[in-house]
């Protein structure tokens, strides 16, 4: 892990297509501007565990009797 230190207004360029800047640090939190293509996709870490666990539960509960099912349906 790379890990860099920035002053507030700083920024950090990925791959030249990526741009984060310090906007704010106020009482242990600090706000991040992130520029980047609009194509590319930007999640928040615990969002896309939440999602994650989600998918994973869901398809824990799927049986192999619904399963069958929704592929009858999907074929006609």
């Amino acid at each position: 892990m790379l890990v860099l230190s920035r002053k507030l207004g700083e920024s950090i360029l990925l791959d030249d297509k990526i741009t984060i800047t310090v906007m704010e640090v106020s009482k242990g939190v600090v706000r991040l501007g992130i520029d980047a293509p609009k194509e590319m996709l930007i999640l928040r870490k615990e969002l896309r565990e939440i999602v994650k666990d989600a998918n994973i539960k869901a398809a824990g509960e799927m049986n192999l009797a619904g399963l069958s099912e929704l592929s009858k349906k999907l074929k006609k």
